[in-house]
């Protein structure tokens, strides 16, 4: 270890520290919250190892320690190791379709016993992170060529692709999150742009009738050549442009969509996708209506049932709130999953609006801050991996507390440092630590 990094305090941000502080303490309270029992000791409670609480609060002692062991890591080790943990993700993951177990529907997590699990495709965000700022930090690297920006997606895509077949959709679509960084690093931003149209036309095709669709987009494509008849008489390759434009968003809404939907998406994912836009699912076979019975616990519910009960409890907060402790949505377990995937719910009923204002604010701190500490590197590599840990970190909080609320579909992405579960915490925990690490050698240029 050289001298610069003789002391662990030196060069460390602090307000993110205690951000990270914060939040954590605030997502033990929360699980606390949601899972307490008026019949419960609550010193055995947190003591025993038993209670969701208990196991959130040694997790994030655990994170504790695993934070100071990496500011005691020269920052050297990131960059040298970053192609090699990543095939080790990469490993990790190949292993789940061995030694998989299946938990609520999802097959993409390892048993260790009873006592631990292991989901790498949540892990693999913190390695397909290093090994992004790795390459893009590389002298050779130009990223302006389409072969420098294939070679970074395909590094994203990757575990996105193993994350579809380990039937986890939700993380997967976290990987599409670093193309914000490419577009930082210099992605065109017609990509994002054709990225966007894309989702719209997926949007479309399922509120759309398939003949109406086509012939909207026939006519805009009709629209486009009459405004710009003059342009494609002076250049016949703009004409072929629009044809052949138009030919793919015809193939996508024809082809490319109901495949998706069919084979990709399992059928409970495609039901919670249509209550997300309000339309009825019918299943296309008794497979795919059973399976969406099984994922419902055989219970008769009604469409978007969690996100009615998160509606319902996150209104009922109002203005300012029923208290701690005294939420009776969250309380009594009518909102499914609420200290996971809906564990906002018992912030916002609990706090109301000003306190998931304040709650959302701890965030936008904390985002901003990530931004800033981007900014003044002076690696390539360490810009890169920040840029990385604020997209990862924005689609996680825009999708999870979208999907509360019903904007988005409920996909199972965790609040981070909210949601209860070891991997996530330590995930998040980890994934910050090694940004305030890096940080702290800013003045140095890492590739």
């Amino acid at each position: 270890m050289n001298q610069r990094n003789a002391g662990i305090t030196k060069g460390i941000d602090w307000p993110l520290v205690w951000i990270w502080v914060i939040l954590c303490c605030i997502g033990v309270t929360c699980i606390f919250a949601a899972t307490y029992r008026d019949t419960d000791n609550i010193l055995q409670g947190f003591i025993s190892l038993k209670t969701d609480y208990s196991r959130e609060l040694l997790y994030f002692i655990m994170g504790g320690i695993v934070g100071v062991f990496i500011l005691l890591t020269d920052s050297k080790f990131f960059t040298a190791t970053a192609n090699l943990g990543y095939a080790f993700g990469i490993f990790l993951m190949l292993l789940v379709f061995v030694f998989h177990s299946k938990v609520k529907g999802t097959e993409s997590i390892i048993r260790f016993g009873n006592a631990f699990q292991l989901q790498p495709a949540e892990l693999c965000t913190i390695f397909v992170n290093l090994a992004l700022a790795k390459y893009l930090s590389r002298i050779e690297t130009d990223f302006y060529k389409t072969r420098s920006q294939l070679i970074a997606a395909s590094i994203t895509l990757l575990p996105a692709m193993l994350s579809i077949l380990q039937k986890e959709t939700g993380l997967a679509l976290v990987y599409f999150s670093f193309f914000l960084v490419m577009f930082r690093e210099g992605l065109a931003p017609q990509v994002l742009v054709v990225g966007f149209s894309f989702a719209v036309l997926v949007v479309a095709t399922l509120l759309l009738d398939p003949n109406l669709l086509a012939l909207i987009l026939t006519g805009v494509a009709a629209i486009a050549i009459y405004f710009l008849r003059r342009q494609v008489k002076r250049n016949r390759g703009i004409l072929f442009l629009i044809v052949g434009i138009w030919f793919v968003c015809v193939g996508i809404q024809r082809f490319v969509v109901p495949f998706i939907f069919d084979h990709v998406f399992k059928a409970y994912q495609v039901k919670r996708i249509y209550d997300a836009i309000g339309k009825d699912y019918v299943p296309k076979n008794e497979a795919a209506a059973l399976e969406i019975e099984q994922k419902s616990g055989g219970k008769k519910k009604d469409n978007n049932y969690n996100v009615k009960q998160s509606k319902i409890a996150i209104g009922s907060g109002s203005v300012l709130g029923k208290g701690l402790l005294k939420g009776t949505q969250t309380r009594y377990e009518f909102v499914p999953e609420q200290s996971t995937d809906f564990i906002f719910c018992t912030i916002g009923e609990g706090f109301g609006f000003v306190g998931s204002i304040v709650f959302l604010g701890i965030y936008l701190v904390l985002l901003l801050r990530i931004i800033f500490i981007a900014e003044r590197q002076r690696s390539t590599f360490s810009r890169c991996y920040a840029y990385g840990v604020a997209s990862v970190y924005f689609f996680h909080i825009a999708v999870n507390v979208c999907m509360t609320i019903g904007l988005a579909p409920v996909v199972g992405i965790p609040l981070p440092f909210m949601s209860y579960g070891g991997t996530s915490l330590l995930t998040f925990t980890i994934m910050l630590f090694i940004l305030i690490r890096l940080d702290a050698d800013r003045q140095m240029v890492l590739r």
